[in-house]
């Protein structure tokens, strides 16, 4: 197994992404034969609701996780709720799920965007490291 610390979580749905700011998150690799992850998520107890949804229907549900170093590309996983915890005024959230497997670099996948839409050279820097820093939703996602 190999444990690594999550810097940032995102929620990722049709509708767009929702991050959730974190106290404090891991992510372990299990590195069994079903390629298992595990990520927890202590975040404020204010999303409770939303995770105890995605518990109490069994939601298989994609996020998007920062792992280790923040220009890290984040890791796209396939999960599940296992467990909500309150803990004082946080929650503990337990997911378990893959890594999902089609993973293209992100960079390269912003700027083939950036060119699709046409930006022009002047604004294609500045709207570039835009996106490199926030890490908008991508078309091929």
């Amino acid at each position: 197994m190999k444990t690594f610390k999550m810097l940032s979580f995102d929620l990722v749905t049709q509708e767009g992404i929702q991050t959730f700011p974190l106290v404090d998150g891991i992510i372990i690799n299990q590195e069994n034969s079903h390629q298992s992850w595990i990520l927890e998520l202590f975040i404020d107890r204010q999303y409770r609701p939303i995770f105890d949804e995605l518990l109490a229907n069994a939601t298989v549900f994609n996020v998007r996780a920062v792992i280790s170093f923040p220009d890290n590309e984040p890791a796209p996983f396939r999960v599940v709720v296992h467990t909500v915890q309150e803990i004082g005024e946080h929650i503990s959230v337990l997911l378990k799920g893959t890594l999902k497997i089609k993973r293209s670099k992100y960079a390269e996948q912003l700027l083939a965007d950036l060119l699709t839409e046409g930006v022009s050279q002047v604004e294609l820097l500045d709207r570039f490291s835009k996106g490199m820093k926030e890490r908008p939703k991508l078309k091929n996602d």
